[in-house]
């Protein structure tokens, strides 16, 4: 099946599956332990209804959504995805440039392969940077330093990695550090001859943003092993206060699921929340993020921009958590299998098909361009005391 072809997120996803072997494509689309989140996050959508609307003229529903003081083309971005180059070299530049094309925010990942000066140099306006603190505090200083000398607009924290985890996957398939492949995921391996080509002749995998502070010469083994010493490192609200007071750009915590952190976060300056269970790959038994987004919403208001990642499948969904109030939405999987199954043109591919989606549900629907999206369109309606339209 061509790029052209394919006409939603399980199109793509069959793709990528078919490029890849099993222990890169079990890197991208497991969870954690059970994976019973990955299930939860997907199933949380799923029990959600819209109201359509009619008599209303939505025929060509105007997406365009404000955002921090940037007027995007979509209330969707591409949230932060490390080891993209892991399934197609050069991946972050594509999303990179895809999302500048499609005029949607594009997160780099702390773990990208393509340094944030690179991606600045392709994507300066609708880049942002995710921030994973090292043990090293002077290390962080000097990422927030050079996200500001890119001209970056917005700093993204990721709270919800205080520690490793089992992603039994991985450990099934021997991917690790160092990677010590099973047999049967190397004979597996061979199966996809072009992928196999392509990973072993062209850059090797690593964590180019940590490369300037590993050992000189280092090797870029040798920079994942650096990252390793620095990362997972907790984050405390002490380092909240720390950032805020260095950052002067757009200041983004990502990974909140309580109402009691969303508060404290917005009594300490920052800018907006990303209410994410990182995708259900770090606690299996945690809520998926839609569950949480009333109680989120419910906590901080209008005070901060609340935007949501997590389980995101269909347009429909990203109208749907609009619906209940949050303001923007990040998809992931979806434009990584994009990218893997078909390299820039697939990631753009990906960006379309979640802009027609939403279209033709806010069509049907009767919503005219994102401002009206509300809990009138929600059924069953929220109570009245929790009844929200962040847009008014």
């Amino acid at each position: 099946m061509p790029i052209s072809a394919a006409i939603n997120y399980n199109d793509l996803r069959r793709l990528a599956q078919r490029r890849v072997p099993r222990i890169a494509f079990d890197f991208l689309e497991g969870g954690v332990d059970d994976e019973r989140g990955l299930d939860r996050n997907t199933s949380a959508f799923e029990h959600q209804t819209l109201l359509p609307r009619y008599m209303i003229d939505a025929s060509k529903p105007d997406q365009t959504t404000r955002l921090f003081g940037q007027t995007f083309a979509g209330p969707f971005g591409i949230a932060p995805t490390g080891g993209a180059s892991l399934f197609r070299q050069g991946a972050d530049l594509m999303l990179a440039r895809s999302a500048k094309a499609a005029n949607v925010p594009f997160i780099i990942s702390g773990a990208a392969t393509a340094t944030m000066e690179d991606v600045a140099a392709v994507a300066r306006e609708v880049s942002w940077y995710q921030l994973y603190l090292a043990r090293d505090r002077a290390i962080s200083r000097d990422m927030v330093a050079r996200a500001k000398a890119c001209g970056l607009s917005t700093l993204v924290l990721s709270v919800d990695v205080p520690g490793q985890v089992r992603r039994e996957r991985n450990l099934r398939n021997g991917f690790g550090r160092p990677m010590k492949p099973t047999l049967s995921a190397k004979l597996e391996a061979l199966a996809h001859p072009a992928w196999m080509l392509e990973h072993y002749s062209g850059e090797a995998l690593t964590a180019s943003n940590w490369a300037k502070y590993a050992k000189k010469g280092a090797t870029p083994h040798d920079v994942l092993e650096f990252l390793a010493s620095q990362f997972p490192c907790p984050s405390t609200w002490d380092d909240i206060a720390w950032i805020r007071a260095q950052w002067p750009g757009n200041f983004v915590v990502k990974g909140i699921l309580s109402a009691a952190d969303a508060r404290r976060a917005v009594s300490m300056g920052v800018d907006g929340v990303i209410v994410s269970n990182h995708g259900g790959r770090q606690l299996d038994r945690g809520p998926a993020s839609l569950d949480v987004l009333p109680s989120v919403l419910d906590a901080v208001g209008d005070k901060v921009t609340v935007m949501l990642d997590s389980g995101i499948r269909r347009g429909a969904d990203i109208v749907t958590a609009l619906a209940m109030g949050a303001r923007f939405c990040f998809v992931g999987r979806w434009t990584l299998y994009g990218v893997t199954a078909g390299g820039e043109p697939g990631a753009r591919h990906a960006l379309s098909q979640v802009s027609t989606e939403v279209a033709s549900v806010m069509t049907q629907i009767g919503a005219a361009d994102i401002a009206s999206l509300g809990s009138d369109f929600l059924w069953p309606a929220p109570n009245e005391d929790t009844r929200r339209n962040s847009r008014g």
